[in-house]
């Protein structure tokens, strides 16, 4: 990919921090706070607490990785720089997945959001009993993911125009829902009552950390590490956005946690047997309803409209972004990367998120709850290669120009990976051995890509081997673990967490001792910001040819 600064669309910091923002806000604020309560309670706030912290570690490692390599969906070709081109793929492909799963997430939550419209068809898009999408309610979800897929169809430049001003509108939508709700009487009582402030348990708290769109919201951070390459300073832009968008989201999703958590009436409570009996189909909007709030409620629903359009505009570009350096790598067919020479968009990988948003949709995606836990999982494989990229590069490439540089890297870089480890046992059997299953899919694919090369496998995938087992060991100790999440009660509840813990500090030496080895073996090819050769600035189509790889990689 062509780094250079001519080649970098120019977003100014503002508007890297308002795709970060309003990637953070999408439909996490209208579903999260709803789902956290009903899985966890009152202790819902707890785990947006954890998720923060957890999301603010990955992110840091990213702040450093991005800043060093801003490269454009960066986050799908960090696993290549570090280990080669197996590994890239395995996590290239997690990313993909999970980035690429957002785009029709979010026109399902604004489809749910419409069965709240006083109108008898509207009501008619989800089914009152399962909460799911009808066949009607599928169909408009498509009509809004086209339509939305569309605004980055002819520019990047839209990006940051439309997505400034999305942002700024509906970041005033949630705040003003959290004073309305708590205007119309907050019960102090909901917090202590039907169980307690934990009514059922840590472990639930933890599950919903995973399960209930904690980590889902934040994953907003994704769309500033990928689209942070361009951005007229990355090395400063990065970290500084990071930091910024996550901390107000985490300000914002505790007071909409807490204004949902007091609203609801106690009588309303009492009924529904505790909170997990509190099931809305659209949480805030609903909730207003039953307070008789009806300007929030209608606030609420064009925000439903606002919130997802703004967050898709970010996962259009970040998934096209992704499959570019996936097809870099020769994974993908290279016309995929192909860039429109006006439009500057990658139109070909565009068409192949927008079919694979179809597919979902009209598969599994029937809800917003179903999707989220399994997207959340996703994500969370695709954070293990930020921890790991740092310490391998910190050993491979101490000269390397870091804008960024995470402290006391030696001890939270595997802290993290341990941290993003337990996150991925928290998301409960069997959705953990689902998504390990997906993201292994990617690997009969590398063989047969690397077959047809001519290379030999035993080599090429010697460095991701740890991947490969760290996902199996995953799946294991999930079905065996406790039966608070979701296991078979063979490995006793504490011993489970501490077990995955400490085999993730395990598999993490392994990894950066895997992507050395793939350094000096020369696996990892050409270094994109310092092996590029001068003349490659003035040549946007220069092929390069990376160590033991006869394909060729196309700048774009």
């Amino acid at each position: 990919m062509d780094m250079s600064a001519g080649n970098r669309k120019g977003l100014s910091l503002f508007a890297l921090i308002m795709i970060g923002i309003g990637s953070i806000f999408g439909s996490g604020w209208l579903f999260g706070a709803g789902t956290a309560a009903q899985v966890a309670g009152p202790a819902a706030l707890a785990a947006w607490v954890i998720g923060a912290v957890l999301i603010g570690m990955i992110a840091m490692t990213y702040a450093e990785v991005g800043s060093a390599y801003p490269i454009p969906g960066g986050m799908a070709r960090y696993g290549h720089l570090s280990h080669g081109p197996v590994l890239g793929f395995l996590t290239g492909w997690a990313v993909w997945i999970a980035v690429a799963s957002l785009i029709p997430i979010e026109s399902i939550a604004a489809t749910q959001y419409m069965s709240s419209w006083s109108f008898g068809w509207a009501r008619g898009l989800v089914d009152g009993e399962r909460h799911e999408l009808t066949a009607t309610g599928i169909g408009v979800a498509l009509i809004l993911t086209v339509a939305l897929w569309l605004t980055c169809y002819w520019s990047v430049q839209l990006l940051a125009r439309a997505n400034t001003v999305l942002t700024l509108v509906k970041f005033v939508i949630p705040v003003l829902a959290v004073a309305a709700l708590i205007a119309s009487g907050f019960h102090t009582s909901n917090f202590s009552a039907h169980g307690g402030f934990a009514p059922y348990g840590w472990s639930a708290v933890l599950t919903a950390v995973t399960t209930s769109g904690v980590v889902f919201a934040f994953n907003g951070f994704q769309a500033v590490v990928n689209l942070g390459g361009a951005a007229k300073n990355p090395g400063r832009a990065i970290p500084i956005a990071l930091v910024g968008a996550l901390a107000l989201g985490l300000v914002i999703y505790l007071a909409l946690q807490t204004a949902y958590l007091g609203a609801v009436p106690p009588e309303q409570l009492t009924q529904a047997g505790g909170w997990r009996g509190v099931d809305f189909s659209s949480p805030f909007a609903d909730l207003a309803k039953l307070l008789m709030l009806h300007w929030v409620v209608t606030m609420l629903q064009f925000g439903a409209f606002i919130s997802p359009a703004g967050s898709n505009i970010a996962n259009v570009a970040s998934a096209a972004y992704m499959v570019q350096n996936i097809a870099e790598t020769g994974f993908f067919p290279k016309k995929l990367a192909a860039v429109h020479p006006r439009y500057g968009t990658a139109r070909p990988a565009m068409w192949l998120n927008l079919g694979f948003s179809v597919l979902l949709l009209v598969t599994v995606g029937h809800s917003w709850e179903a999707l989220a836990g399994v997207i959340s999982s996703a994500m969370v494989i695709s954070y293990l290669i930020g921890p790991v990229a740092v310490g391998v590069f910190r050993r491979t490439k101490p000269d390397l120009p870091r804008p960024f540089r995470l402290p006391a890297a030696a001890v939270l870089c595997p802290l993290t990976f341990a941290f993003a480890a337990c996150a991925l046992y928290w998301s409960r059997s069997p959705d953990t051995a689902k998504v390990a299953a997906i993201t292994l899919i990617a690997v009969p694919v590398a063989a047969l890509v690397l077959r047809r090369t001519g290379r030999r496998l035993r080599g090429q995938f010697a460095p991701a081997w740890w991947m490969v087992a760290f996902l199996l060991w995953m799946a294991l100790v999930s079905a065996l673990g406790s039966p608070d999440f979701g296991g078979l009660g063979i490995i006793p509840g504490g011993l489970d967490i501490a077990l995955v813990a400490v085999s993730a500090v395990a598999f993490y030496f392994w990894a950066v001792r895997a992507g050395v080895r793939a350094h000096r073996k020369g696996l990892t090819g050409a270094d994109p910001t310092t092996d590029t050769p001068p003349e490659a600035a003035d040549t946007a189509a220069a092929p390069s040819v990376a160590p033991e790889d006869d394909r060729p990689t196309v700048a774009v």
